[in-house]
């Protein structure tokens, strides 16, 4: 089994508040990640999935089942489908609070962050827990991992047949399953057209005028469409950087496929060949180093990119806690430089230094500031343990 990074940080807030929430997309790991967590802990642990009737069934009563375990962790997989426990946990927790009395796992119900905002504030530590990073499975799996994407069904498969098959597989079950079973209910088949709208414009501006007129639906359809996939975790939407500058700052959002193997099974590239024939190719690649950055970057973090009606633009920008700036500009490309717009925008942004990631095998300067970063070298410069190499 590959470790996951995010388990000592896991370990960590069960030591400290009552209730951990551990969400993220369907198949990512959450329940293998909350099994090795329990095979740890002395005393022994509950574990109720509520996605099996005779779980669901022990909570008919949640409080007169729960009250006699206060002294054990008890997780619960799957809590969305039961969205009013969290007022008896919250209940609970205030009639004897300790930590780690509940690991809660999520997949991603629209609802449940302010289902637990409103019940468990205070109480709650909440992690998200994506597919797998390349820190986590080591350097020499790159090609690998862009290629499949992170999710343990897709990467580990036995061929590059039998991982895209997963991923088509994985696409229509979370649209014609996931998506009802959390109480979503729209046409499979237009979020479908929706979602491979999106895949072909990777990492551009959100445009919703566009993609609607292209699929015959409204603006607003547009929006609850792109809300229902960021919710759960199958789209991130990228905020543009806002400054008091005296320049024309672009405002919408850049939205990206989070896992480029559903990108790449999406657009029906099975290969790494087609991949790096499709116009795709460089944004994948981009998507890609994005998710591996923010895979590493510390709690409390927040990612945006900087881009100006004049061409100036930082793909990257990652403001950590403590008020220290990141930048970096994504090339798919073993020449690359430090183009104007770069050096336009750090200048703008009063920036001494930015990282050009990209596919070359060691650092080396650009220019003054500037310094092509290979993509193996992220974990050094974000102050993360060193990466697995294989």
């Amino acid at each position: 089994m590959i470790p996951r990074a995010l388990e000592s940080a896991v370990r960590a807030s069960l030591r400290r508040f009552p209730v951990v929430g551990l969400v993220g997309a369907r198949q990512t790991g959450k329940t293998t990640l909350a099994r090795k967590l329990l095979r740890a802990l002395p005393g022994g642990a509950v574990l109720l999935d509520l996605e099996r009737p005779s779980d669901l069934a022990k909570l008919a009563e949640p409080e007169l089942y729960l009250e006699p375990l206060a002294g054990r962790l008890v997780v619960l997989d799957e809590v969305q489908r039961l969205p009013g426990l969290f007022p008896v946990l919250r209940a609970l927790v205030d009639a004897r609070r300790r930590p780690g009395r509940f690991l809660l796992l999520g997949s991603a119900s629209p609802d449940l962050p302010r289902q637990s905002a409103e019940s468990l504030a205070g109480r709650i530590a909440y992690h998200e827990l994506g597919p797998f990073a390349l820190h986590e499975v080591g350097s020499a799996h790159a090609a690998r991992l862009w290629l499949r994407g992170g999710f343990p069904g897709s990467f580990l498969a036995r061929s590059g047949s039998a991982s895209l098959a997963w991923r088509e597989a994985f696409i229509a079950t979370h649209l014609e399953r996931d998506l009802p079973q959390l109480g979503i209910r729209v046409p499979a088949a237009n979020l479908r057209r929706f979602w491979l709208m999106l895949a072909h414009g990777h990492a551009q501006l959100w445009n919703a005028s566009r993609i609607g007129a292209s699929l015959g639906l409204t603006v607003p359809t547009m929006r609850h469409y792109l809300d229902i996939l960021s919710a759960t975790f199958m789209v991130r939407e990228l905020a543009p950087f806002h400054a008091n500058l005296r320049k024309r700052l672009v405002k919408s959002p850049k939205v990206y496929v989070r896992d480029s193997g559903l990108l790449h099974a999406l657009l029906g590239l099975g290969t790494r060949d087609d991949v790096l024939a499709h116009p795709v190719s460089g944004a994948s690649w981009e998507g890609w180093v994005i998710e591996q950055i923010l895979a590493l970057a510390p709690t409390g973090s927040r990612a945006s990119f900087f881009r100006t009606a004049a061409g100036a633009g930082i793909d990257l920008l990652l403001e950590r806690p403590g008020g220290s700036t990141l930048a970096f500009e994504i090339k798919r490309s073993a020449a690359p430089r430090a183009s104007r717009g770069l050096l336009t925008a750090m200048q703008d942004l009063g920036l001494k230094k930015a990282h050009v990631v990209c596919p070359v095998r060691e650092r080396f300067t650009l220019a003054a500031g500037v310094e092509a970063l290979p993509v193996e070298e992220l974990p050094r410069v974000l102050g993360a343990a060193k990466p697995r190499l294989k």
